[in-house]
C-alpha cells in the first residue's frame, strides 16, 4: 500500500441515495448479502464503463511498467494466500520495523505530535507515533487481503454506527446530495472499500502517482472492490454532477495544500494550509457536510464506521468570510476525532509544510 500515493490525493467517494434506500438492511444497519453487487467501472472521463476494468488502459505505461504491474499483482495474490493470523502478525511486525527504520518520517511525526500534544511527554508522544505505525502495518496486511484472495472476509469485521442517520438527512434534504469529510485515519483504504462491498456506489477522486506501476496497482485494487475512480483533472465537474444527482460525495480533508489554493486555518492550534476548494464547492452546491471515519475497535481486527453530526454551514453575503469559517469547522471536526484516537491517525504527513508568508519553517526539508 502506497502511503505517499494515498496521502497525495483529495479522495472522494459517492453513494447513490436510491441504492441506500432500497438495499435490505440487517439489524446492525448492514445490507444483507443478497444486496451485494459490483459497482460499474469508470473510464478516464469519469463515466461508466462495462468493458475492460484494467487500470493499464488508463495510463500510458511503458512495457517494463506493465510487466512490473502484473508482477506486483501476482505477488499481492501470492502473499494473500497466507492465513489471516499470520498475515496480521506480519503486518504488525512491519509497522514496528518501519517505526525503527523510518527515521525521516518518525522525525516528522514527532514534530506534528509536539504541536498537537505539547502537554504530553516526549515518551508519550513516541508511544502514540509507534502505535500509529503499527496501525499502518495492520492496514497494509488488510490491504493485501483487499487486493488478493478472500477479500470479502473483511466484510465480517466492519460495522456501521448510526447508519439510520442517512435516512434522517435524506428526509431533511430531499433530492439533494451530501458531502462527507474524512481523514487518513484508521484503515482509510478500507472505508470506501467496505462501503462498496456492502453494495453502495462509490467513487474516489484519484490523484495519479508518478510511479505509474504503483498507480495501476492502486487502481486495480480499488476497482475490483467496486470503487469508481475519477482522475483528479476532471474531478470538480464530476463531483458537482454527483451532488446535483443527489449522491453522497466524500473528501479526505487532512492534507497540506499548495499556497495557490490554500487558506490558513488552525489545526491543533497551528495555522495549516488547507484547500479552500471544499468550502467553495459547498457554497456552489448548497449541500450539507457530515464527518465520517473508520475506527479500529478494542479488538484491532474489527472496525466501526462512525457517522457524526452534520456540520453547520455559514452562508452570508461575504463569500471569503464564509470560506474561512466553514473550512475552520471542517478541520475542527477532524481534529476532535484525532484527539480522541491519536494512535489511529497518520502523523507522518507534512501537514504544516506550506507556511504563512514570513512564518518560520516547521520541517527541515
Amino acid at each position: 500500500m502506497s502511503v505517499e500515493g494515498t496521502t497525495g490525493a483529495m479522495n472522494a467517494f459517492s453513494s447513490q441515495s436510491s441504492q441506500q434506500a432500497s438495499a435490505p438492511l440487517k439489524a446492525d444497519g448492514l445490507p444483507r448479502p443478497s444486496s451485494l453487487r459490483r459497482a460499474p467501472q469508470v473510464e478516464r472521463n469519469g463515466g461508466s464503463a462495462t468493458g475492460d476494468p484494467s487500470p493499464v488502459v488508463e495510463l500510458d505505461l511503458k512495457l517494463w511498467e506493465r510487466i512490473l504491474f502484473y508482477c506486483m499483482v501476482g505477488v499481492l495474490h501470492a502473499i494473500s494466500l497466507l492465513p489471516d493470523f499470520l498475515l496480521w502478525r506480519l503486518g504488525e511486525l512491519g509497522g514496528k520495523l518501519a517505526y525503527i527504520l523510518d527515521s525521516r518520517h518518525v522525525k516528522i511525526g514527532l514534530i506534528n505530535l509536539k504541536i498537537a500534544f505539547p502537554e504530553r511527554s516526549e515518551e508519550q508522544r513516541r508511544q502514540i507515533l509507534k502505535a500509529s505505525y503499527i496501525n499502518l502495518g495492520r492496514g497494509a496486511a488488510e490491504y493485501i487481503r483487499l487486493g488478493g484472495f478472500f477479500y470479502r472476509r473483511l466484510l465480517q469485521r466492519v460495522r456501521y454506527e448510526r447508519f439510520e442517520y442517512w435516512e434522517e438527512l435524506k428526509a431533511r434534504y430531499p433530492g439533494r446530495g451530501l458531502i462527507i469529510i474524512s481523514a487518513h485515519f484508521g484503515n482509510f483504504e478500507l472505508l470506501p472499500a467496505a462501503h462498496a462491498m456492502h453494495g453502495y456506489q462509490i467513487g474516489l477522486v484519484h490523484h495519479t502517482q508518478r510511479f505509474h506501476a504503483g498507480d495501476a496497482l492502486t487502481t486495480f485494487v480499488r476497482r475490483r472492490l467496486g470503487v469508481e475512480l475519477f482522475r483528479k483533472h476532471s474531478a470538480a465537474r464530476a463531483v458537482l454532477k454527483a451532488l446535483k444527482d443527489g449522491k453522497l460525495v466524500g473528501v479526505s480533508f487532512d492534507q497540506n495544500a499548495k499556497r495557490s489554493e490554500a487558506i490558513f486555518v488552525p489545526f491543533f492550534g497551528e495555522l495549516a494550509a488547507t484547500s479552500r476548494a471544499l468550502a467553495r464547492l459547498v457554497s456552489m452546491a448548497r449541500v450539507p457536510v457530515v464527518p465520517v471515519f473508520i475506527l479500529r475497535e478494542e479488538n484491532p481486527r474489527n472496525h466501526r464506521i462512525i457517522i457524526l453530526e452534520e456540520i453547520p454551514i455559514q452562508r452570508t453575503a461575504d463569500a471569503e468570510a464564509d470560506i474561512t469559517v466553514n473550512t475552520t469547522r471542517f478541520v475542527r471536526a477532524i481534529e476532535e476525532t484525532v484527539r480522541r484516537y491519536p494512535e489511529q491517525f497518520l502523523w507522518t504527513h507534512r501537514r504544516y509544510r506550506t507556511r504563512p508568508r514570513g512564518a518560520a519553517k516547521i520541517y527541515d526539508d
